[in-house]
């Protein structure tokens, strides 16, 4: 993807292996990750303190989905696509993590902390959903793999509409009933359409697309900021009595998320810059799409997971791609790192 950096939506225009000098894209990345999720917090708040706002809005969450997604498509090009064919290995344990790591787990939590059906079915719809698309800027800011996040992203979405709904009915439908045939129609509707529209836009203006790129981030940013809005303004009583539950619930779920990308893409033998990109594409998850699609086939109370992972998965990526970053020389001691294709860096 070839976009401003501070996009939640995708990578950054400067490869990973970009120069030192390009310091305008770390900062502009910079901002994106602390100033997101703080403008995140904000609609959180507003709808906590302010319920009548977020009521006021709740019937178009789907509407700011569509409108998240469709920015997401305007920043996707064919070569996006083209890293299937060229590493197809690392491409698809990415999404198999994605889809068997963050589910599972979710579910271990539920069970674990015996949370209440509501907020267990939201906890595993998390975890059902695709990748998170602010994952992308976390790599780059990361040292890691940016090119193979952004793949990972896309495919894991385009799938979405399959996986989703039919792992969060085997999972979560011990906790509450589920219409899967509903959602994934609603899924293809919030998700496939805006993002197939806006990738046939980009081929054909794509000149008019770039002037407007810069603009991209804030529109996606406000689209999720409207949706926590209306799903915690529905929740703020569930908030008071299980706010703490639900956020160690997903301060586990995000850390299981990282710890086992990671561990499952070395298991399988792929280089530390590889298995890191695995580690932040698996621990963040579109969570915007679970919350909406949990306010609407569950209840409010089974949207709160998905808003709070909102909020929590951009705090904690930032923390690990400090981390990441400051450790990134030790992949130049991986000679399976070193053996990758120039191409793939």
């Amino acid at each position: 993807m070839s976009q401003n950096p501070s996009s939640p939506t995708s990578a950054p225009p400067t490869p990973p292996s970009a120069p030192a000098g390009s310091t305008s894209e770390d900062r502009s990345a910079r901002v994106a990750v602390t100033v997101f999720p703080v403008l995140i917090l904000a609609a959180a708040a507003l709808g906590f303190f302010v319920p009548a706002t977020g009521q006021a809005i709740s019937g178009y969450t789907n509407l700011f989905l569509g409108i998240i997604m469709f920015a997401m498509g305007l920043t996707l090009t064919i070569p996006d696509f083209t890293l299937v064919l060229k590493r197809p290995l690392p491409v698809l344990i990415g999404v198999l993590a994605q889809y068997v790591v963050m589910p599972l787990v979710g579910f271990a939590i539920a069970w674990v902390l015996q949370l209440p059906p509501e907020l267990a079915a939201g906890v595993i719809l998390v975890g059902c959903a695709p990748g998170g698309t602010s994952s992308n800027v976390i790599n780059y800011l990361s040292k890691a793999d940016t090119a193979l996040s952004v793949t990972m992203t896309s495919i894991s979405t385009l799938i979405a509409p399959i996986l989703t709904p039919v792992l969060t009915l085997w999972l979560a439908g011990a906790f509450m009933p589920l219409d899967a045939g509903e959602m994934a129609l609603s899924i293809v509707k919030m998700v496939l359409i805006p993002v197939i529209a806006g990738l046939v836009i980009r081929l054909v203006l794509s000149r008019l697309v770039d002037r407007i790129l810069p603009a991209l981030p804030w529109v996606s940013v406000a689209g999720i900021s409207l949706v926590v809005i209306a799903v915690v303004s529905g929740s703020a009583d569930q908030i008071v009595s299980a706010g703490a539950l639900v956020l160690l619930a997903v301060v586990l779920h995000n850390g299981f998320g990282y710890l086992l990308g990671y561990w499952f893409a070395r298991v399988l033998r792929q280089p530390i810059r590889t298995s890191r990109t695995t580690s932040i594409e698996v621990g963040m998850q579109n969570s915007g799409l679970a919350a909406t699609l949990a306010a609407q086939y569950f209840s409010p109370a089974a949207a709160l997971p998905g808003a709070v992972f909102s909020i929590w998965h951009n705090l904690s990526g930032a923390v690990l791609a400090m981390y990441y970053r400051r450790t990134a020389q030790h992949q130049d001691a991986d000679p399976r790192d070193r053996r990758a294709p120039a191409g793939s860096r």
